[in-house]
């Protein structure tokens, strides 16, 4: 692979794989609200949140972290008012004291904040405006969780972005990817290059693994696993993925390096491949290489469906870790290319329902699938073109994948929207 192409894969890994604290819907929120408060220089007396449909469904169900196990739209956004640092963009939260949160729960309690629907045609949108007397405070955030558009204070315009620059700080065009490139890639790129983007990966997303297993979290579905099923590799490997997940939904402050903005996306693209390489003893130099590879399939694959759909986004991290067992068993392109489209013959139909203690369990159905589609892969078992929704080749079929998610499911959206919102 030619160094300038290298480069800008490694550019993508990087405005990709970042640092985020909690499930990112809320955090957005958090973050608009501290940046408001920054402008305001006060403690708000009132605030509202519009949100569009999809950060409606996302937040309402999910303990924000590092908030004494409270959720909610409302919580979020005051969080982020009161004690947020907006310095620390996805990570916001973490400077949140006692002090901090035992204020926050007397201003629910008073209704300081108002949640009011944002009738956008962007998935993820939303507008947090703060007031403290008189003066006031908008910001504006647009597709991606951090990318502000408009921040507004008394009715003067302080900072405004076009509407269609690049979003989500995405500088790298994501149209380079494909599948034979991410390959040559993994294959190629100095380990140095890889080792700054990929080790916190490890690092994170595995200890708040251990944290899901040992905690109190959901459901406790890792133990579940590790109670009730056979004891096996794969079996811990699903384990560890969805504790991981549920542990993250379920309000703990440790941080994820999450993928295509998604925290469950990160840790459903890396757990089950670190796992697998520390009980076969595979050296860290190929887990680094499989973890690139898996990381950029999934984004590959999410570019086409955006950050917020009805199409639940475990699939496709479960799919590219699928096909990164194919890529660290030594399996050929063609095997690799079988497990992407043995997977996404099987469990696309997934929906989306928000962020939530069950997506762990969406995470474990979806693994399970993808290494079931690994194992067919490498005896040469694949389903064929125009089966289903498979196309003729991969990309046509990520891309038609990425159509129905993004295009086909906007009415499956909007029902399951309304479904939670008017329960």
């Amino acid at each position: 692979m030619e160094r300038e192409l290298l480069d800008h894969y490694l550019h993508i890994l990087q405005e990709e794989l970042i640092v985020a604290r909690g499930c990112t819907e809320p955090i957005a929120l958090a973050y608009a609200g501290a940046v408001a408060r920054r402008y305001l220089g006060a403690i708000p007396d009132r605030a509202v949140a519009e949100c569009s449909g999809n950060m409606l469904k996302n937040v309402r169900c999910v303990i924000i972290p590092n908030s004494g196990n409270m959720e909610g739209i409302e919580v979020a956004v005051l969080l982020g008012a009161v004690g947020g640092d907006p310095d620390a963009e996805m990570e916001v939260l973490k400077s949140v004291t006692e002090e901090h949160r035992a204020l926050v729960a007397r201003m629910c309690q008073e209704q300081v904040c108002k949640v009011e629907f944002l009738d956008s045609p962007i998935p993820l949108h939303i507008v947090v405006t703060l007031w403290h007397g008189e003066d006031s405070v908008k910001v504006e955030i647009r597709h991606t969780h951090i990318n502000i558009v408009l921040i507004e204070k008394n009715g003067q315009i302080i900072e405004q972005k076009d509407d269609d620059a690049p979003v989500c700080n995405a500088v790298y065009d994501r149209s380079v990817l494909n599948i034979k490139g991410i390959i040559e890639f993994a294959n190629t790129v100095p380990l140095e290059d890889l080792h700054p983007i990929i080790e916190p990966q490890i690092r994170y997303n595995m200890d708040i693994a251990y944290e899901g297993m040992s905690g109190n979290y959901g459901v406790g579905i890792g133990r579940v696993f590790h109670e009730c099923y056979t004891d096996s590799l794969i079996t811990r490997m699903k384990a560890y993925t969805s504790a991981a997940s549920e542990a993250r939904m379920g309000g703990c402050d440790k941080p994820v390096v999450i993928n295509s903005g998604s925290g469950n996306q990160g840790i459903a693209t890396s757990v089950p491949i670190i796992v697998y390489a520390r009980e076969n003893c595979i050296p860290s130099e190929k887990l680094y290489r499989a973890l690139a590879f898996a990381n950029l399939l999934t984004i590959y694959q999410k570019e086409p469906i955006g950050r917020l759909s009805a199409f639940c986004g475990a699939v496709s991290a479960a799919c590219s870790s699928g096909a990164a067992l194919t890529y660290i068993s030594g399996g050929t392109e063609q095997n690799i290319i079988d497990t992407v489209d043995n997977t996404l013959a099987n469990i696309p139909g997934i929906f989306c329902d928000g962020a939530k203690v069950s997506c762990a369990a969406k995470i474990a159905t979806c693994l399970d699938a993808a290494i079931m589609s690994h194992f067919m892969a490498m005896r040469g078992k694949a389903y064929g073109a125009y089966t289903g929704i498979l196309r003729g080749t991969v990309g046509e079929t990520i891309d038609s994948v990425g159509y129905i998610g993004r295009v086909g499911m906007v009415q499956t959206d909007r029902e399951i929207i309304s479904l939670m919102v008017h329960k």
